[in-house]
């Protein structure tokens, strides 16, 4: 008799299909949750830098180095070119104004002064002889206007006592009329004697005059001379240290070429480098701080070098107060330079997190400080240790401001403590 087989519900085969089933269903759904945004990753916190967000005063400062250098520096350059002749003090040594530091010779120049010089005194000659002649020439005019003042009185008497006899019939027409002729001559005479002293006289007045010019001239042009020949002894021009100096007996210096410069040891300032991209930010009066031997000091700029070389260009910055003891010529200060007035902002400090994120968006932490998540967020300005937070954060706010690499694309992240 035939019976009848009850079939198993729960073979094996039928087991491993449904497993397989569900083993494909959770990797799917796993791959979906995974990539839906929701992603998640656990994190130990000690390997984690957590800032909190804070409100507080904000100063926009950028870090830049600065050389101490002297107050100030004269620089000496060859006014006139020439041949180191000698050399009266070394590099390194203080000097004081008036010090001669190194002759140079140029007998191009030296020879023109010396013909200048004969020019001058030919000149000289030339005008004494000059004046000693129009001396002697005024002298021979007087003597023939004293002659002609003589001759002329006494036609003038002749006629008054002519005209006299005349009248009373006691000599003829004729004699009378020869005395008034020459009365007449004799005047005429005399008024062009006399015009033509004047004339002589303010011609000789006008020729001394341009004479005294040109001589004035000549005198000033030696006198030039003298003092291009003696800037061929260089000279120091203020009290200080003699620096830079590059010249040795024999060199030949061309006129305007450096020679070497004095540093004014009265006081320092410092020489910085700023990025160009601040070139519009910057402006005399600004200030920045610098540490020194355990001292926080101020700085404040006093000119500004807008030439750009190498991405960068200058400022000159004089100590605002009190000048650190010990400072040397040379040192490099590390300083903040302040490029905004103190506000109170919304700050975030600086971390490695804005590598990855660009400033966008940052993983704040929950309340309860067990998760954190991604939320966005603008930033602002920048210090050296802090970001202005635009919006997205508020005080009170923590936030992972460490690295973010390792993190991938995770959306969220599971805080724990190992």
């Amino acid at each position: 008799m035939d019976r009848i087989i009850e079939k198993k519900k729960w073979n094996t085969k039928r087991l491993l299909t449904i497993g397989g089933i569900t083993g494909l269903v959770l990797l799917i759904g796993g791959s979906i949750y995974f990539t839906s945004g929701k992603s998640k990753l656990s994190v130990d916190t000690e390997r984690l830098t957590i800032s909190e967000v804070t409100k507080g005063p904000f100063v926009v400062t950028i870090p830049v180095n600065g050389a101490v250098m002297p107050i100030n520096t004269i620089y000496l350059d060859a006014v006139e070119g020439g041949l180191v002749e000698a050399k009266y003090i070394e590099d390194g040594t203080n000097v004081k104004k008036g010090d001669p530091i190194l002759k140079l010779s140029n007998t191009d120049l030296e020879l023109n002064l010396a013909n200048q010089e004969t020019a001058v005194y030919a000149a000289q000659t030339q005008m004494q002889i000059s004046q000693n002649n129009a001396v002697s020439n005024t002298i021979n005019k007087l003597n023939q206007m004293a002659d002609v003042d003589n001759a002329y009185t006494d036609a003038e008497r002749v006629y008054k006592l002519d005209k006299h006899l005349y009248a009373e019939k006691a000599i003829g027409q004729q004699e009378y009329q020869q005395a008034v002729n020459t009365y007449e001559y004799q005047l005429n005479r005399k008024n062009l004697t006399r015009r033509i002293l004047k004339q002589d006289t303010a011609l000789v007045k006008q020729q001394d005059k341009q004479a005294q010019e040109q001589y004035a001239q000549m005198k000033n042009t030696l006198d030039l001379m003298r003092k291009k020949v003696s800037d061929l002894t260089v000279r120091a021009t203020v009290d200080g240290q003699l620096t830079s100096m590059d010249s040795e007996v024999g060199q030949n210096k061309n006129k305007g070429e450096r020679l070497g410069q004095i540093d004014v040891l009265t006081g320092y300032k410092a020489r910085v480098d700023v990025d160009e991209h601040y070139l519009p930010q910057v402006y005399i009066g600004l200030k920045g701080t610098f540490d020194f031997a355990g001292k926080s000091y101020t700085l404040k700029i006093k000119k500004v070098f807008p030439q750009i070389t190498a991405n960068k260009f200058q400022v000159d910055m004089v100590f605002d107060g009190a000048v650190p003891t010990g400072i040397r010529r040379g040192q490099t200060l590390q300083i903040l330079l302040a490029l905004s007035d103190e506000t109170k902002q919304v700050l975030l400090p600086k971390g490695g997190f804005i590598e990855k994120t660009g400033g966008n968006w940052v993983f704040k932490l929950s309340a309860d400080g067990k998760t954190a998540y991604k939320v966005d967020i603008q930033l602002g300005r920048q210090s050296t240790d802090n970001y202005e937070i635009l919006q997205g954060l508020k005080p009170g706010d923590k936030v992972i401001t460490s690295s973010y690499e390792t993190f991938g694309d995770i959306q969220e992240l599971i805080l724990s403590k190992n």
